[in-house]
């Protein structure tokens, strides 16, 4: 037990024994004499000094920028202005007949029942909706620069109804036209029953109609039709029925504009017809541009080579030669 506590008193005394001695005072002063201390002035301070610093500039230069940035008590404050609206129905009458041909462009050449009407004309239509003047303008000039189909021609439930587009104009509307469509070829087998000349239809109301343009899709009268329409030259006779009864609501009309497809003939019993009514009342015949006809008489093409027809001969004398011409 003695050996024991004797060795860990050595191995203690080794552990305590390894730290160093102080050193001495002279050894300090030597070491530092040997560094060089930079001087506080070789470095320039960024904060000034006590002999620099004065709180009474720094005060005044505050109370400057306060003062800059308050408006003086006896300036007015600006009033702010109020954007004022443009006066449009201070702009003379032909600037806004302008106005209304650029804002009705787009809507359609003729007026007509069809499905694209609320796309293309009704949100144009917004306009009449400002005020009552403006509601008079643009309504004589939308009504006056569009003619209106008498007989809607769209495909569908429009085609066959029984209260056409005129039908539901209202008489100022209808009294503003200047110019309206008759549209004759579609429905040639079996027109629709809609289509009738009476007091609902509103030709009366349409006082400065001047013009009635007649458009022909097709005539059935042509041989391609042949086997397939009605006997008799119905539609022929429907044909002219109905522009009697229109001329008969309308006799102010001046003038009558024929058009068509370039597969009708001026020279078919359809058109011819027509022709003759519209001469016999003493009206004015003028011609569309989609036909080009002019009042020079119509050139008939020369019919197509069949090549299924047998070639024509002619016998020289000889009953041994033919001759093919």
């Amino acid at each position: 037990m003695v050996r024991a506590r004797k060795t860990n008193t050595a191995k203690g005394s080794k552990a305590i024994g390894a730290a160093p001695g102080p050193t001495a005072i002279s050894a300090i002063s030597a070491i530092s004499s040997t560094l060089t201390t930079p001087l506080s002035s070789a470095y320039p301070s960024a904060y000034a000094s006590e002999a620099e610093y004065d709180g009474n500039d720094e005060v005044a230069k505050l109370q400057a920028g306060v003062d800059s940035l308050s408006l003086s008590p006896n300036l007015p404050k600006p009033k702010r202005k109020k954007q004022q609206p443009f006066r449009f129905l201070d702009l003379p009458s032909e600037l806004r007949v302008k106005v209304y041909e650029y804002h009705f462009a787009n809507t359609g050449v003729v007026l007509d029942l069809d499905p694209d009407n609320y796309k293309r004309i009704h949100q144009k239509l917004a306009i009449l909706r400002s005020c009552r003047t403006i509601y008079g303008e643009a309504s004589y000039f939308f009504y006056s620069t569009h003619p209106a189909r008498i007989f809607p021609t769209h495909p569908g439930r429009f085609f066959k109804t029984k209260k056409p587009l005129l039908a539901r104009m209202k008489p100022g509307q209808r009294a503003s036209m200047t110019s309206l469509e008759l549209r004759l070829g579609p429905g040639w087998s079996k027109p629709p029953r809609g289509w009738v000349v009476n007091e609902a239809l509103g030709l009366s109301d349409c006082v400065n109609v001047a013009k009635l343009t007649v458009f022909i899709e097709c005539d059935p009268g042509n041989d391609i039709f042949k086997g397939f329409r009605q006997p008799d030259n119905f539609y022929e006779r429907f044909s002219k029925s109905l522009l009697t009864d229109v001329l008969d609501e309308m006799p102010w009309v001046a003038r009558i504009e024929f058009d068509a497809w370039p597969s009708v003939k001026k020279s078919g019993a359809l058109m011819r017809g027509l022709m003759d009514l519209t001469t016999s009342r003493g009206l004015k015949i003028t011609w569309g541009k989609e036909r080009g006809w002019t009042d020079a008489e119509e050139v008939e093409p020369k019919p197509a080579l069949n090549l299924n027809d047998p070639l024509p001969f002619i016998s020289q004398g000889n009953p041994g030669i033919m001759v093919v011409v």
